[in-house]
């Protein structure tokens, strides 16, 4: 029973410590090869979800299977997946993991510290993956996962809803 009451005041300390939504994006640097490096800032305008994974997790393929999935059908609207590798020779990876998948948007590799920087997280934090960004437009990131994840954002229906919304906001001010 302590251990239980420990795990559920621990995920409560987690919850409480993240920053609140919505907040703005911090600068992060995408690597996609030796020589290719992208800041996320650069896609700013567009309903970006950023995605940190691991090549070998089943469920970040399935994961990246739905953000190709998506990226067929809003990216002409102005939706842009990209997938950041951060398991133990993501470098070598990556290639394989694209193929394998038939990913067709951006996929990156990137260190432990800058993407538990980037998120907010504690060095004692152990987050599961994926590990799940959404932000607006205007470079806000409007959901995210926690450490432990969060089923929600792993929906397809539900991620699409979301995505839906963010790229519509704006859209009537500009049809006037």
């Amino acid at each position: 029973m302590k251990r239980l009451i420990s795990a559920v005041l621990l995920s409560a300390m987690t919850l409480a410590a993240m920053p609140p939504l919505p907040r703005k994006s911090p600068e992060f640097t995408i690597t996609e090869g030796p020589a290719k490096e992208t800041l996320l800032s650069s896609y700013r305008g567009k309903v970006v979800v950023l995605a940190f994974v691991h090549t070998t997790c089943i469920h970040c393929q399935q994961f990246s299977a739905v953000l190709t999935k998506l990226h067929h059908e809003l990216g002409p609207k102005g939706f842009q997946p990209i997938d950041v590798a951060w398991n133990q020779g993501a470098m070598a990876l990556v290639p394989g993991f694209v193929k394998q998948i038939g990913i067709d948007f951006p996929v990156g590799y990137s260190d432990w510290d800058p993407i538990m920087s980037y998120l907010g997280f504690s060095i004692m934090d152990r987050p599961v993956v994926p590990l799940i960004v959404v932000i607006d437009k205007r470079g806000m990131i409007r959901a995210e996962s926690p450490p432990q994840g969060d089923p929600n954002l792993q929906d397809e229906a539900r991620l699409k809803a979301l995505i839906e919304s963010l790229l519509a906001e704006g859209s009537s001010a500009k049809k006037k």
